[in-house]
């Protein structure tokens, strides 16, 4: 580096002194006065100086490195996003070319026309409207960068899928004839690679580890905070309360008011909620969950569909008792009816006594968030997290507490817009009961002892098949959500049951080779979560709604509890009839205070006599369907299922509701094509699926809520 002022003759020792790292106490002033005045003047230069030893000329340089800095980083964030448009337009404009060299007429076999069939004027106009967005863009970001920005060289056409997908002639119930739009069907994805935020700089972790430390105490501030701040409203809690505690957002904004935060948008929900309870693990295996992103999936499948670690900026030394990472996770509700929320957030876990653990999460620059050109509604986490203390007998009392910023872009799908709106899709509330189910699953996974209902089979045996379920449970979860990178379909018809598609194909050794497609609907029912779960989970009802019975009784084989509640438990069920004696179905069935999860999958009788051996069941091909309920979210109605691990609460008497999904192979090679058949069978395998719930349920008649 030349100062250009430096006298000459200088020896070595001055030489190195001008490359002394600063320490981490100078870094937070010079930070913290950046944040105020990027270009401070001589006399503050000369203040900061004295007050942090350093030369008035080490702090013209440190500003003028950090403003250089700064610069490239928008720079950086800018490119990315312009990338990732122009690549949004060039897969529309593949998209669109493959739609139209598939459509044909099924009368005539000529090109379409009628207001029933593929609009390219439609798609045409919105590309347009695409190309259009992205030069006002770029023109922003010229003005910006004081200089012209040169665009992005066309790159290589890439294939939207490499399934040869056949929709000639496609006809079937609930299908609309050429109007379904099958190039979003190739592989649920959006044609745009799935990329992570970028690993932390040298420059961000000071940043990075300042902010953690200041949503490590606002979190234990509002963790301790009294009624001030946390008002009671209605809605039955996981320890079995009538009311929730919800975030009084104008006191909190007086006192927790931070510089340029005062303004929020009117288009911007503010979420924030909090619940204690008693969980069946120790603090420091807690905190071994929450550090960990793999376990972090297993634990909450039905609220975290993907999680990755980006970088870990402090390892934590022995039983990390200090330690902070920079996550992405996305988050959903199990239904492809409403997108999932993705968000990048640093975690900075810390011990702070003997016996109690602070868990703390905060969202990083937005920018980071948009690693899409399009990303799907903003969501922004403020300090939120949770306190973990050691309780006896193996208890941890953890206090949670979520707080959230949203922005809604589009509509929310009316069944759950209650739920959302209201805060409770992904409140609290419904994380701790996640986390109470998991552990109390966890806990009967290796305790060796419990008593279960499979005579004759092994300590081993029983842990197979919980590893087995636990699999298909996750893999269910995982393929209902809504993200850019698994987007979904929704097939045009004249019946009331709205069914979304999507296909992919299928490569991991847990599930049949080949091409995949998953069906599934949303419908409400005017029936409590309980009352469902209980009718849908019952082998003795069974073949009141399963299709693929043929009407005939299922008996269960087999049965191995996993909580306290008798509804939390997997089963082997088999048919009665002679045609299914050489298959079994594997169906884990889980409820909580916040919903209810009912999955199956069938598995022959090999593949479970290798799992009731004890032998690793990773190997075994898993397809799973099933059912998720959800409470209806309307004012007045308790939005929980009916009961959780402190023990039974009073059913609710509102609405449910139900996610009915499906997956069926359509064929095993990978280059087979999408037929109209494939879909019409699983798009009447859903309908008639909810058809015969709701007449067993007595709400035929019944619609929307």
């Amino acid at each position: 580096m030349d100062f250009g002022d430096e006298p000459e003759g200088s020896d070595s020792q001055r030489r190195r002194k001008r490359y002394h790292r600063h320490t981490p106490r100078q870094i937070q002033q010079l930070e913290a006065m950046f944040k105020e005045c990027p270009h401070p003047d001589e006399n503050q230069r000369a203040q900061l100086s004295r007050e942090l030893g350093l030369e008035p000329r080490q702090i013209k340089f440190w500003f003028q490195n950090r403003r250089t800095q700064m610069k490239a980083q928008h720079e950086r964030a800018d490119n990315c996003f312009l990338r990732a448009e122009n690549d949004k337009i060039r897969c529309e404009n593949i998209a669109i070319r493959e739609a139209l060299k598939n459509v044909i007429c099924p009368t005539c076999g000529g090109p379409p026309v009628g207001e029933d069939y593929f609009d390219e004027q439609k798609l045409r106009m919105e590309n347009a409207r695409l190309k259009e967005e992205l030069d006002r863009v770029s023109n922003l970001t010229s003005k910006y960068l004081g200089r012209p920005f040169t665009q992005l060289p066309p790159a290589t056409p890439m294939s939207v899928s490499s399934l040869d997908l056949s929709v000639g002639g496609m006809s079937g119930p609930g299908l609309g004839g050429p109007s379904l739009d099958l190039d979003l069907l190739s592989g649920g994805s959006s044609g745009i690679p799935f990329q992570l935020p970028a690993p932390v700089s040298d420059m961000e972790r000071p940043m990075m580890a300042d902010m953690a430390t200041r949503a490590m105490d606002e979190l234990i501030r509002l963790a301790q905070a009294g009624d001030h701040i946390w008002s009671k409203s209605p809605g039955g809690g996981v320890s079995g309360g009538d009311s929730r505690e919800t975030l009084n957002v104008d006191t909190y904004d007086s006192i927790f008011s931070k510089p340029g935060g005062s303004y929020r948008a009117p288009s911007i929900n503010v979420e924030g909620s909090r619940e204690s309870g008693l969980v069946l693990m120790s603090a420091v295996a807690l905190a071994d969950v929450f550090m960990d992103t793999n376990k972090w999936m297993e634990f909450f499948p039905s609220i975290v569909s993907k999680a990755h670690t980006i970088d870990v900026l402090v390892n934590g030394m022995g039983g990390r008792s200090e330690s902070l990472i920079l996550m992405y996770e996305e988050l959903h509700i199990m239904t492809p009816a409403v997108p999932t929320r993705e968000v990048s957030f640093v975690r900075y876990c810390r011990q702070i006594e003997q016996g109690l653990w602070a868990i703390a999460d905060v969202s990083v620059d937005l920018q980071r968030d948009a690693h899409f050109g399009a990303p799907p509604p903003r969501s922004r986490r403020l300090p939120s997290g949770c306190l973990i203390a050691d309780m006896a007998n193996g208890y941890s009392k953890v206090t949670w507490v979520e707080h959230m910023e949203v922005e809604e872009k589009n509509p929310i799908n009316v069944l759950y817009r209650d739920l959302v709106l209201s805060g409770a899709a992904f409140g609290a509330h419904r994380w701790l009961a996640a986390l109470q189910r998991a552990c109390e699953r966890y806990a009967s996974l290796v305790a060796l002892g419990v008593p279960h209902h499979i005579a004759g089979v092994t300590p081993e045996g029983k842990r197979s098949m919980m590893k087995l379920s636990q699999r298909m449970v996750n893999s269910f979860c995982s393929s209902l959500g809504a993200s850019q990178m698994h987007q979904w379909t929704t097939l045009s018809g004249s019946n009331e049951v709205s069914v979304r598609v999507t296909m992919h194909r299928s490569t991991d050794p847990g599930q049949p080779n080949g091409v995949v497609l998953s069906a599934a609907t949303s419908i409400w029912l005017p029936v409590p979560c309980d009352h469902v779960f209980a009718f849908v989970r019952d082998e003795n009802t069974r073949s009141q709604w399963d299709v693929l019975s043929h009407g005939n009784q299922v008996q269960e084989v087999s049965r191995i509890p996993n909580g306290s509640n008798p509804g939390n438990c997997i089963s082997l069920l088999r048919g009665l009839n002679a045609s299914q004696n050489s298959m079994l179905i594997l169906q884990e069935s889980c409820t909580d205070a916040s919903g209810s999860l009912v999955v199956y999958s069938p598995i022959d009788i090999p593949a479970a006599n290798v799992v009731m051996s004890g032998e690793d069941p990773s190997s075994i091909p898993l397809l799973p369907s099933g059912f998720t309920i959800l409470p209806d979210g309307r004012p007045g109605s308790a939005a929980g299922a009916s009961s959780s691990s402190a023990g039974p609460v009073a059913a609710p008497r509102g609405g449910s509701v139900v996610t009915v999904a499906f997956q069926i192979l359509v064929s095993s090679l990978p280059s087979s094509k999408l037929n109209a058949e494939s879909v019409a069978t699983v798009n009447g395998l859903i309908t008639t699926t909810v058809e015969q719930i709701k007449a067993a349920l007595n709400c035929s008649a019944h619609g929307h809520p």
